[in-house]
């Protein structure tokens, strides 16, 4: 069944590709001169030149679809929140264990229930977009680069996010009213890139 969208969320769809395109002529990932652009471009541009940020949280946005509306309204939302709570782990100090392999195993996690197109108890599914996104947010905080804003590079990577989910959202939904296969296939291979992060 095709969804319905009311006019502001089809606006904030529509919007989010152009922020995708505006953040990636950014240089200040980190790495680069701070100076270019300081927190805010830097937080922005990180999740988008990051492979497996970027396929972790379009594959939340293509998943979301299909679950329970609570869910689907709110996995966006859970997506920041646990990329946040990441972010304030890391600045506290408080290190998780295998990181690098938490954000791998989110990846290939997110597309398997994307390939399956799994639907799961709307609790179960916030927790684990949750999860998946406090191990980016982690990474995402030790990363920031010394002498720029925290609360620029917050609202910078919380933007990203929600543009690269509602992305995945509007794709899925494009998909979904065509070829399942293709929305399908699209999981097996996010699903296979997760893989090799974590194995390869």
């Amino acid at each position: 069944m095709r969804l319905r969208y009311s006019t502001t969320t089809r606006a904030a769809l529509a919007a989010a590709p152009a922020l995708l395109l505006v953040a990636g002529l950014s240089v200040a990932h980190p790495g680069h001169d701070a100076a270019h652009g300081g927190g805010f471009a830097a937080g922005l541009t990180h999740p988008l030149l990051g492979l497996d940020h970027l396929l972790a949280m379009f594959a939340v946005g293509l998943w979301s679809l299909r679950q329970a509306r609570s869910l689907r309204l709110m996995a966006p939302v859970l997506a920041i929140g646990g990329m946040l709570l990441g972010a304030t782990f890391s600045w506290a100090g408080l290190q998780l264990p295998g990181v690098e392999f938490g954000i791998a195993m989110s990846v290939l996690l997110a597309g398997v229930l994307v390939a399956a197109l799994a639907r799961v108890p709307a609790v179960l599914g916030g927790a684990a977009v949750m999860l998946f996104m406090i191990f980016h947010g982690h990474a995402h905080g030790g990363e920031m680069p010394h002498g720029v804003s925290a609360l620029a590079y917050l609202v910078g990577f919380s933007l990203a996010t929600l543009a690269i989910t509602l992305t995945g959202r509007l794709v899925g939904d494009w998909l979904m009213a065509r070829e399942h296969r293709v929305l399908r296939g699209l999981g097996a291979a996010i699903a296979a890139m997760g893989a090799l992060f974590a194995f390869g």
